[in-house]
Formats: C-alpha cells, structure tokens, sequence
C-alpha cells in the first residue's frame, strides 16, 4: 500500500486500507507513537495499542467508507474532519464523525498521528 501523497486523500487511503482487512497494511498509515482513539473515553497509544485497536475494528464485518468534511494544511501537519461508517450490505455496524491529525513525512507522504475517531460526535463526552 502507497501512502498518500496529500493530506486530502488520507481518508480514502486509510479506508482502502481497512477494507484490505490487512493489519500491517492499516498500521502503515499510523504514526503509531500518536494516539488512536477507538472507542469514545478510551484513547490508546503506541504500537501494541495501535494493533489492539486495529484488529477490534477490522473484526467488524462490511466495507469500511470515509467521506472527507474538510481537510486544513499548514506546512507538514493537517487537520481532517471525517464521517466514516463501516457497512455490510444495507446493515449499518458503526458510523460516527472523526477528526484527525496528520503529520508529512520526510518522504512527502503522510500518517495520521491523531485519530479521534468520535471527536466530531456532537454528544460525546470525553
């Protein structure tokens, strides 16, 4: 897996990624020194962390999407708000609005170092 080139397209890279059901593949896209946050109040750090939450997404069943709201560049570092869901057929698993911290690599691609994965959601308290 390539990752992306522009801060703009790590949504659709980090959901292809997903839907490979591939963990090595989905960690790639992670600064795995940042922080994921997988379920609401439960924020996780580092690489064995990163895996756990990782595996207790990709263990739910369907196509994983994500629609990119915005995405804010200055420099090496962006901000992205999101609306993802993870789907199986007409059946909705999870869907919630995320927000994500990106930092470019000395490459030019770049990694989600932050990946609050409910930090849109109007109701969620942290």
């Amino acid at each position: 897996m390539n990752l992306p080139k522009r801060a703009e397209d790590a949504h659709a890279t980090l959901a292809a990624a997903y839907n490979t059901g591939d963990v090595a593949t989905v960690m790639n896209m992670y600064d795995v020194t940042g922080i994921i946050v997988p379920e609401p109040g439960k924020p996780v750090s580092g690489k064995e962390q990163f895996e756990e939450a990782i595996k207790a997404i990709l263990s739910i069943k369907g196509k994983m999407e994500i629609k990119t709201v915005y995405c804010l560049q200055t420099g090496n570092i962006a901000v992205g708000r999101s609306e993802w869901n993870i789907t199986d057929g007409n059946e909705v698993k999870i869907s919630a609005k995320g927000i994500e911290v990106m930092k470019q690599q000395a490459d030019g691609t770049w990694k989600i170092v932050i990946d609050q994965a409910f930090g849109a959601e109007a109701n969620l308290v942290a």
